[in-house]
């Protein structure tokens, strides 16, 4: 589905509460009880809330990720700013690890105008897209196919990583802790993005503001071993504090 405005706010104020009533929704969101309804009612069968008697909640745990598909959707505008705002910093002529993630394809799909880029992925829809620039040649890492988004994980696909130093890792992530963390679900796609960050001389990640506060499992590594983060609004309390004492460029993409 595509969420509108409204509806994003609504998933916002749910991240951040982790449960709210309908009634508290309504008077957030200065709506009536039946549109909020609608609107519950409509990303409940989405998959993007789950409901409650009386209220909502937010669906996925500390150990899933919401469905790949879904994601998509979910916060695209910001996503595609993000990416544009990646992509002109990007120069020609240089390599390139991108990582799985829906945000790391939209940036792909920025990047189609480049020339002289050397990518390294282990996401095949990264590849699929990139394939489309004849000024881009597309090093797929080998590795268990994971069915649900195309990710490529697991020892082989950090064995294949090793052999290279690329000059920026491009990187998604699932949540940013408060207390510095970067955290993903699944312990086998960690630990390649980990090989990508040892194996690049620059770290740039990409994460859309709903990253900000979302818990999950796995810790995948610090703020301190980024060096440039691009989101797409200003991060809440405490991430200004922690991104200046880890020294991390913020770049806030204009949505």
């Amino acid at each position: 589905m595509n969420s509108n405005p409204r509806q994003l706010k609504l998933l916002d104020v749910v991240r951040v509460r982790g449960s709210v009533t309908v009634e508290e929704l309504a008077d957030k969101l200065g709506v009536t009880l039946q549109t909020v309804r609608r609107d519950v009612q409509r990303l409940s069968e989405s998959g993007l809330l789950a409901r409650f008697h009386g209220g909502v909640r937010v669906p996925s745990s500390t150990v899933e990720n919401i469905a790949h598909q879904q994601r998509e959707s979910l916060h695209a505008a910001g996503k595609a700013a993000i990416a544009q705002a990646v992509a002109a910093q990007v120069p020609n002529d240089c390599s390139l690890i991108i990582n799985i993630g829906t945000t790391t394809e939209a940036i792909a799909r920025a990047l189609l105008g480049h020339t002289g880029l050397r990518v390294i992925t282990n996401n095949l829809n990264v590849a699929a897209i990139l394939s489309g620039n004849p000024q881009c040649e597309v090093i797929v890492a080998g590795g268990v196919v994971r069915t649900r988004d195309r990710g490529i994980i697991g020892e082989a696909a950090v064995d294949f990583i090793r052999q290279f130093k690329v000059d920026i890792a491009l990187i998604g992530i699932s949540g940013i802790e408060a207390d510095g963390s970067l955290r993903d679900f699944d312990y086998r796609e960690v630990k390649v993005a980990q090989t990508i960050i040892e194996h690049s001389r620059e770290v740039w990640l990409a994460a859309d503001h709903s990253k900000f506060n979302r818990p999950a499992m796995v810790e995948l590594a610090r703020l301190s071993q980024i060096d440039r983060l691009f989101t797409d609004g200003p991060p809440p309390d405490p991430f200004p504090q922690l991104l200046a004492d880890a020294d991390v460029q913020c770049v806030i993409a204009a949505v």
